[in-house]
Formats: structure tokens, C-alpha cells, sequence
């Protein structure tokens, strides 16, 4: 074939070609190939830990499915929008403490944990924060609960406040928010 895809021909004859080679070479073409990807070598370099060098990629970090902030801004809008509309309607001044105050507090907790979780650093004293919160919610609504037995708002909130409890805990216990992409290690090339 030749560089334009069409067939070279000869006039009556083959070329036959052969290599040749002499001993020395032909002893080299015959041993194994070199392995590409050493696998007991260590190779230096200054901007990695030893810990990495010694085995080849530092081992995942343990971290949550899902970041805390991807339901405690939502949780906190709620809280606060539900406290808005409360004080609007029945005009009553503790639906603007607890929703407004509880709310906005969630809210910019999970605002700053997504704030500095992009910067690749720990966002566990947000975590706290919203968790601790919550849990005021929860005992201030269960008591209210316990005492009026109204299904809606207090039992709502209990259900709520308790099931985002559970859901920072797990953050917390599962290691913390997942890192970035941007900042995570590479797999080994």
C-alpha cells in the first residue's frame, strides 16, 4: 500500500524484504520488555507526602452522599418562609423569633458551610451550628406538641427537626462533606 491508499505493483517480481540483524540484537529483541509500571520502585517527588509516595495515591477520604448544605438552605428557607407567613397571618410575635430568627440562622449556617466547602476546607462547626439549632426547634416544638396536640405546625416541625438531626448526624459520622472535584486526588495514571 502506499501513502494514498492505492496497491504499489512491480513489473513482474515481489520485493521481498528481510531483516537482518545481528546476534547481539536478536538477543535483545528476545528478552521480555521492560515493565512501564514499576511496582516496587519509589520515585521522589517533593510535592507529594511520603505517606503518598510510599503507596502510589492516598487512600479516599470517608464523606457523606450529600453535603449538609444541600438540605439545611432548603430546611432554613422553610423554617423562615413558614415564620414570615405566621407572623402575616396571626400576627403572632413568636412565629417571627422562632421561624424568622431560627430560620435565618439555619439558612446562613448552610450558606457559609457552602461557602467555605468550596474553598476545600472543613465545614464541621457549621454543621454543629444547624444541628444545634435544629434540635432547639425540635424541643421547643415537641413541648408546644405535647401541650396543644395540633398536628400541623408543631408535629410537622418535630418530624422535620428530628429527621434533620439524623440527617447532620450522619454527615457528621460519615466523615463531613464530600470534598470538591476540583480538589480531589487523581487516580493514579
Amino acid at each position: 500500500m502506499g501513502l494514498t491508499g492505492s496497491s504499489i505493483q512491480t513489473s513482474g517480481f515481489e520485493v521481498k524484504t528481510a531483516a537482518k540483524y545481528s546476534k547481539d540484537e536478536q538477543e535483545q529483541l528476545n528478552q521480555e520488555p521492560p515493565n512501564p509500571y514499576p511496582t516496587e520502585e519509589l520515585v521522589e517527588r517533593p510535592d507529594m507526602d511520603m505517606h503518598m509516595q510510599k503507596e502510589g495515591s492516598l487512600p479516599p477520604k470517608k464523606s457523606a452522599k450529600i453535603h449538609d448544605f444541600c438540605l439545611g438552605i432548603p430546611y432554613g428557607g422553610f423554617v423562615f418562609g413558614v415564620g414570615l407567613l405566621g407572623f402575616l397571618f396571626s400576627r403572632n410575635s413568636a412565629s417571627v423569633t422562632t421561624g424568622m430568627l431560627f430560620g435565618g440562622a439555619i439558612l446562613a449556617l448552610g450558606t457559609f458551610s457552602l461557602k467555605v466547602w468550596r474553598k476545600g476546607q472543613s465545614s464541621s462547626p457549621f454543621i454543629l451550628g444547624q444541628a444545634a439549632i435544629a434540635a432547639a426547634l425540635l424541643g421547643m416544638h415537641f413541648r408546644l406538641y405535647s401541650l396543644t396536640k395540633k398536628l400541623f405546625p408543631s408535629g410537622f416541625f418535630v418530624l422535620m427537626s428530628a429527621a434533620m438531626i439524623c440527617f447532620y448526624s450522619y454527615v457528621l459520622i460519615s466523615g463531613g462533606n464530600p470534598p470538591p472535584k476540583k480538589l480531589r486526588v487523581a487516580p493514579p495514571s
